[in-house]
């Protein structure tokens, strides 16, 4: 394992179609664009002692991967699966494998949504999920993700 700075480095996972937020049913998930929900993130990690790099994806196997790169790069991982929360056994088996914490956030309340909503595979994989606080359950978990990997300086006892 290589040396690592002071300074915690966290990426932040955000799945299928969040790419469209600010437009996508607005009245659903906020008016804020997925952009200036990252910068907010940003400048909360600034501030937090956390470095936080964010990047979405439509593709399932594109999640994966990042995941999987994550383990050996990162100290943390913000993820907001999207609707794969509900579908996806191959993100939710990666999870299971993380060496590091994962704390899954949704802008939703997803016990509140249609029946096929209220069911997280992933949910049950991660380190804890934050949702239906709109974009601030994303800033939530950020704050819980910084209090994970503060405490250890070794990278995946925190799970």
């Amino acid at each position: 394992m290589m040396a690592r700075a002071a300074s915690r480095e966290i990426w932040v996972l955000h799945g299928p179609n969040l790419n469209a937020l600010g437009r996508r049913e607005p009245k659903l998930y906020g008016k804020d664009a997925l952009a200036t929900i990252d910068a907010r993130l940003e400048k909360l990690g600034e501030s937090l002692g956390l470095k936080v790099s964010c990047f979405q994806t439509n593709h399932e196997g594109a999640l994966i991967d990042r995941l999987t790169i994550a383990m050996d790069e990162v100290d943390g991982v913000l993820l907001n699966p999207a609707a794969l929360s509900h579908t996806s056994l191959a993100l939710a088996d990666t999870l299971r494998v993380a060496t590091i914490p994962v704390v899954e956030v949704h802008l939703t309340n997803l016990y509140a949504r249609d029946p096929e909503r209220r069911v997280s595979l992933t949910g049950a994989a991660v380190s804890g999920v934050i949702m239906g606080f709109g974009g601030a359950s994303y800033e939530l978990g950020l704050q819980a993700l910084a209090a994970l990997v503060g405490g250890s300086a070794k990278r995946g006892s925190s799970r």
